[in-house]
């Protein structure tokens, strides 16, 4: 944590509350117009020194690191075999269904235990160790994907089955995702969490080039189970790495005490820091209905230019590279801005109103390079804010939080989406997703911008109170 992280961040609800009824000298010199001043919010979203030269560092930095090399090799080799699987399963049952909402529902179901267990799964990964954790979600994820196989090869399988493995990875996730987060801050070095976190997200994103890609060409040739046998061989990867970590060499967090109320800890803490609660703001409309790729694509694919699981696979593949492009510019970026944040969620919705009304194919496959690209600048900068801007006791709980309202929203907007898919097509879909971001996106805008305009003439009040105030007498 820098110096000015420590003055400007409360380590808790309760300091949060002590501080705001002190104003020391520093804000005083933030309320009368010191830009850089700490407890400005300049001073809370970049560090201390924030040159061009400290803003930007190698984009493979993390990878000097051998913990890191590890996890990232197993995630690439996994994250693959997770993206075949999602393309297999959301076009078998378009298959077997022949209907969008059916895909809706599958998507739905999969994030449903999110919203209903998230906040559970971020007290989970602050109280055990999360590298343990991880090889037990690992696991059970593979075995999920080993049971889909079966039932597909074998001819039994019905769309309910599909159902139900969706739901049971759902919960399995709820603990997997704030876990396997946060613990990047375990195997790097602070100054090189936002870089481990972009070049995460990049694996993950060049695993969606190349995992619907082969998924297209392999349900085609062979059928969906041998993309869900592949999936389930992959999860070896990620526990192997695992498995070879130097344990000496991780960074292994506080873990938080059991002891009630750690939830409600956790959402107070995010209620108290608004550069979080903003930024949670922008991710839950853009996860809940700027992320409906699956059941947008699937029925562009069938429906709009007339082909088949190929071209389906193409589509996702056009986005990812976008998405790789982006993970790649921000993984050399120490710095972020909430502003940033907004322009970009607010790009995104447009980019999105573009692809709704655009019915060629090549200018389609076109725009969806650049979403890609914008959508993972937008969640990488998100991500490792939230990250870096959390205490480290605190921080599975404000991860799920995170993820409760990225993927919490999904079974809302994937049934809403689906629907309008199913009744006006894909491309009304896009429009009213598009819209909605942009519209959210506004008015969170003039919200905060609103919020952060009471704040600051309250600290110039308070402030000028202080520098007016009569001198006590003097004693003798």
């Amino acid at each position: 944590m820098t110096a000015t992280e420590s003055a400007t961040r409360p380590t808790s609800p309760v300091s949060a509350r002590t501080a705001a009824d002190a104003v020391p000298a520093d804000v005083v010199a933030a309320a009368t117009g010191d830009a850089h001043a700490e407890g400005s919010e300049d001073a809370v979203e970049r560090p201390a020194k924030d040159t061009a030269e400290t803003a930007r560092i190698p984009t493979f930095a993390a990878f000097a690191i051998r913990n890191y090399r590890l996890f990232f090799a197993g995630q690439a080799i996994s994250n693959t075999g997770t993206w075949m699987q999602r393309i297999a399963q959301d076009w078998l049952v378009l298959s077997i269904t022949n209907s969008p909402l059916a895909v809706g529902i599958t998507t739905a179901l999969q994030f449903l235990p999110m919203l209903l267990f998230g906040l559970i799964g971020g007290v989970v990964a602050d109280r055990y160790p999360r590298r343990a954790l991880l090889i037990a979600t690992q696991t059970v994820m593979g075995l999920l994907a080993a049971t889909l196989a079966v039932l597909t090869v074998t001819g039994v399988v019905q769309v309910w089955h599909i159902y139900l493995v969706a739901f049971c990875l759902g919960l399995v996730t709820v603990v997997d995702n704030p876990t396997r987060q946060t613990f990047v801050n375990e195997m790097v070095p602070h100054r090189l969490v936002r870089n481990a976190v972009s070049l995460n997200s990049g694996n993950f994103q060049l695993a969606r080039t190349v995992g619907p890609a082969v998924a297209g060409v392999l349900i085609t040739v062979a059928g969906a189970a041998w993309a869900f046998g592949i999936n389930a061989l992959s999860y070896l990867a990620v526990i192997a790495g695992l498995l070879l970590m130097r344990p000496g060499e991780l960074q292994p967090s506080p873990k938080a005490a059991r002891r009630p109320g750690q939830v409600r800890e956790g959402l107070a803490y995010v209620r108290q820091r608004r550069d979080l609660l903003w930024t949670m703001v922008l991710v839950f409309f853009i996860g809940t209905f700027g992320y409906n790729f699956a059941i947008i694509l699937s029925a562009y694919a069938k429906n709009v230019f007339q082909s088949g699981a190929d071209t389906f696979g193409l589509l996702n593949s056009a986005m990812a590279i976008g998405s790789v492009v982006g993970a790649l510019l921000a993984a050399r970026r120490q710095t972020g801005r909430l502003s940033t944040q907004f322009g970009l969620a607010a790009v995104f919705g447009l980019l999105l109103l573009a692809l709704g009304v655009t019915p060629w194919f090549v200018p389609f496959v076109a725009l969806l390079v650049v979403a890609g690209m914008v959508g993972v600048l937008f969640n990488t900068l998100a991500n490792s804010s939230v990250q870096l801007g959390t205490d480290a006791e605190l921080r599975g709980r404000v991860m799920s939080l995170y993820m409760l309202v990225f993927a919490g929203g999904t079974p809302i907007g994937a049934v809403i989406v689906g629907a309008i898919t199913k009744a006006a097509g894909p491309q009304v879909g896009l429009l009213v997703s598009g819209a909605v971001v942009v519209l959210a996106t506004l008015g969170a805008g003039l919200m905060a911008a609103r919020q952060s305009g009471r704040d600051l003439s309250d600290l110039r009040a308070r402030a000028g109170h202080l520098v007016h105030r009569p001198a006590a007498p003097a004693r003798h």
